[in-house]
């Protein structure tokens, strides 16, 4: 099997990737993850995931790269990482009885061939009408101040929807396993 290297520093993707039991190294890239002018988000994913796995390959002779990366869409506005409990609160409450799309870029390129296997896999998530009594509650106990949409859904998170659709519920968490193993797959790695 060649090396696997994630292009990551994301500690949830690792986790993710952990959980289907491969070996693999991790190499943060550098890239500017700025949108461009009237970019989607659909089209912003895929982008920053293709370039993470690019910018990280050009540092090894061989291997497969696993780019990802996750951008969450209110409406018509992309939502970054809050940062500060006063912008996480601010997308709560923007988000409260709303549905919420999240789109999370994939892109496995294996450097001695070139070949890359990119997609995007979307997942929606549709909150709770929420209070802002309830969203400082959250705050207060699960601060996800690293997290697009300013929330956890393996953790407490959870308790503000009211349902989520999507094919592989890993993406919303940054990672579409179900999507990686199919694309592992096409390159030689059968998992399990």
């Amino acid at each position: 099997m060649p090396p696997l290297i994630l292009a990551s520093s994301s500690p949830y993707r690792r986790a993710l990737l952990t959980r289907l039991g491969l070996t693999f190294d991790c190499h943060s890239p550098d890239i500017d993850e700025s949108p461009l002018p009237g970019e989607r988000g659909d089209a912003l994913a895929l982008r920053l995931a293709r370039q993470k796995a690019a910018a990280v390959a050009a540092h090894y002779q061989h291997g497969l790269v696993i780019g990802s990366d996750q951008v969450c869409v209110n409406g018509d506005k992309l939502l970054g990482k809050p940062g500060t409990i006063e912008k996480a609160r601010e997308q709560l409450l923007a988000a409260a009885g709303k549905r919420v799309s999240f789109y999370t870029g994939l892109c496995l390129h294996d450097i001695g061939s070139g070949q890359s296997r990119a997609l995007v896999e979307p997942f929606h998530v549709h909150f709770r009408p929420l209070t802002a009594a309830q969203i400082d509650r959250y705050l207060e106990q699960e601060p996800a101040l690293d997290c697009a949409g300013a929330f956890k859904c393996e953790g407490l998170g959870i308790s503000l929807f009211e349902r989520m659709d999507g094919r592989d519920p890993n993406s919303l968490v940054g990672l579409p396993l179900i999507a990686l193993v199919d694309a592992l797959a096409e390159f030689g790695v059968e998992v399990p």
